[in-house]
């Protein structure tokens, strides 16, 4: 039982982190209709943007009170820059064409991205050592233990989607982005400004990146070049279970995949190396199923 209740946390914990990369997949789905596949490298490029400002934008031995907001900082204005001029330079010129284009551009710029951050990082193909924040202090229940680092991102990461969800629903530009995302024509006759109002999508799916990517770093301390494709693989799914274009459901569906990978590394066949079989075996009973995910609104045939 004790090791059963520290699965179901370490799940938790791994859930918490993959969701918010996935709230970025289900945002940029739920208004551009595009699945942006180099989400995942995004994330990665956050993370990266973490380390170098720790290595030589701070001084050694500064406490992690001051550390972890400039890191998360760094990582945030990484992405960001990254996801503006991926929307702007490959996504906004494709409006219009095939669906197929944009996949494959997404596909280009997601090895574009990786190449890019391997020049500035020769070695980064194997794991590099990312600081652990608090000094591997521990938060004990009982039998369960887990790193404050976790405690972390339990509280942060639904926090971040219940916000982000109150935000879309309630601000301007969250009803500027559900009209656009209903009928961008419409919404531009109405005074809104579809690019102005997708390129604000972009820009906030980095930003949850770029906060997940620090989490991610300080928890698992070590990153390389391939953290955006592992994890963008599970985002991605994530929201599919969830419902894609639905800000709770991708949060629900990532926390659903961190339980799986958890319990099935421990008590599946195969263990911690098949665990990621488990999460697909999940996403395919669910589309059998529910096609419409966890939370999505099932779509009637019209005639």
């Amino acid at each position: 039982m004790a090791t059963l209740s520290q699965q179901i946390v370490n799940g938790l914990v791994q859930g918490a982190l993959i969701g918010l990369i996935a709230l970025g997949y289900t945002m940029v789905y739920g208004i551009v209709q595009l699945i942006n596949f180099a989400h995942g490298e995004v994330f990665m490029v956050g993370a990266f943007g973490a380390h170098f400002a720790f290595l030589y934008l701070l001084p050694e031995g500064v406490s992690w009170y001051v550390a972890l907001p400039v890191m998360v900082v760094a990582a945030v204005a990484a992405s960001v820059a990254v996801s503006v001029a991926m929307e702007r330079l490959a996504y906004r010129p494709l409006r219009g064409s095939h669906k197929l284009a944009p996949l494959i551009t997404a596909l280009g710029v997601s090895i574009l991205l990786q190449e890019v951050v391997r020049v500035f990082y020769p070695h980064a193909t194997s794991p590099l050592p990312f600081p652990r924040a608090f000094a591997n202090g521990h938060l004990v229940m009982g039998t369960v233990s887990v790193l404050w680092t976790g405690v972390l991102a339990l509280a942060v990461a639904p926090l971040l989607a219940w916000a982000l969800h109150l935000y879309v629903e309630r601000s301007r530009l969250g009803r500027a982005m559900r009209a656009t995302a209903q009928d961008p024509d419409t919404a531009r006759l109405m005074g809104i400004n579809p690019d102005r109002v997708m390129l604000a999508t972009f820009v906030i799916g980095a930003v949850l990146a770029g906060i997940g990517a620090v989490l991610y770093g300080i928890h698992y301390t070590q990153i390389d070049t391939m953290i955006g494709f592992q994890n963008g693989i599970f985002a991605f799914t994530a929201a599919v279970l969830g419902g894609i274009g639905n800000i709770r459901g991708a949060m629900l569906g990532a926390l659903c995949i961190g339980l799986v990978k958890s319990l099935a590394g421990q008590y599946a066949w195969g263990g911690a190396q098949y665990d990621y079989v488990w999460v697909f075996v999940l996403l395919i009973l669910v589309l059998m199923f529910r096609p419409q995910g966890f939370l999505g609104r099932s779509e009637g045939v019209r005639a």
